[in-house]
């Protein structure tokens, strides 16, 4: 077994006693050697050398634990060729996610990029268009664990939720649900858009210029999920065009994004680097849900939670 990203001692000393059978090895990918990964049944995290030696064949892998909630950027045809299993990081990242979601809604609804330019200029200006996101209607697009988690706030907010997901069964916190063949009419009745979709060929490039038109007038857009489920150009020509209020990006279609791309300059625009899911707690999170994965794995052959679909790329 192969433990990546520096764990606390305290963690992997807790993977030590749930396996104390196995030869486990903890250590940064840079300090690896390659050839230890063809020798391993499970990894957490990935890394290139781990796809270029424990997918080789020969190799022992059988089961992989990523540490993001989002797959994508995996090999799922050779993963599944190979009927290796992977599971994902789903549920440890709704918490810094949906705060990530808040942070910016309320810097857009309380000026509060407008107050640190004018701070940083020493400039006492009162100006701003104000408004309150009490009494407003979101769409929460993708009803995963970190989209319940937004529906959660938002109605702690006092907000209208309205879920879009696959199916319209009922969802915790949320209003009403709807399928994705009537998101349009979700996106034309909400004042704030949050797309946490994942990346599948169904989503990418689903927010284009037609469904920016559908958008209410001065609605608030929002994207913690994936940067290929928007058209970036689309996005910008909504932005400057006024026909959006402004947007929240934590992802992009090409990350980094550019030095030179139009959205960094933009006012109306809050960019962070793909950090929404970021915490001190991460490692903890992680940890505990690779010991009840882990658990399960050593007691039936497969882990318990978030099994990744290769049909359904989630």
């Amino acid at each position: 077994m192969i433990c990546l990203h520096g764990l606390a001692p305290e963690q992997e000393a807790s993977i030590r006693e749930a396996a104390p059978d196995w030869h486990i090895i903890f250590g940064r990918p840079k300090d690896l050697d390659p050839a230890e990964f063809g020798d391993a049944e499970v990894i957490l995290g990935w890394c290139d050398a781990a796809q270029e030696t424990g997918l080789a064949p020969g190799s022992k892998l059988r089961w992989i634990q990523l540490w993001s909630s989002g797959a994508d950027y995996m090999p799922f045809e050779k993963l599944k060729q190979r009927e290796v299993m992977l599971t994902t990081a789903s549920g440890v990242h709704p918490v810094p996610m949906a705060e990530t979601v808040f942070a910016m809604l309320l810097a857009f609804t309380r000026e509060l990029p407008r107050a640190i330019r004018n701070q940083t200029r020493r400039h006492w200006d009162k100006a701003g268009r104000f408004t309150e996101l009490n009494g407003r209607t979101m769409a929460v697009i993708g009803l995963g664990s970190i989209g319940t988690e937004i529906a959660r706030l938002a109605q702690a907010f006092g907000m209208r939720v309205i879920g879009v997901r696959r199916t319209a069964r009922p969802a915790d916190h949320v209003d009403a649900v709807h399928t994705l063949d009537k998101l349009d009419e979700a996106l034309a009745a909400s004042d704030v858009i949050v797309n946490v979709l994942p990346k599948t060929t169904e989503t990418d490039g689903l927010f284009d210029e037609v469904r920016f038109a559908a958008m209410k007038r001065g609605a608030f857009f929002v994207n913690v999920g994936r940067g290929a489920s928007v058209r970036t150009d689309a996005l910008v020509q909504a932005l400057t065009k006024g026909h959006l209020a402004g947007a929240g990006l934590d992802v992009f279609e090409t990350e980094p994004l550019p030095e030179d791309h139009p959205l960094w300059a933009m006012d109306n625009v809050i960019i962070t680097p793909h950090t929404g899911g970021n915490t001190d707690r991460l490692k903890e999170k992680v940890t505990a849900l690779f010991l009840e994965n882990l658990a399960a794995y050593l007691d039936t052959g497969s882990p318990a939670r978030n099994l990744v679909d290769y049909d359904r790329q989630y």
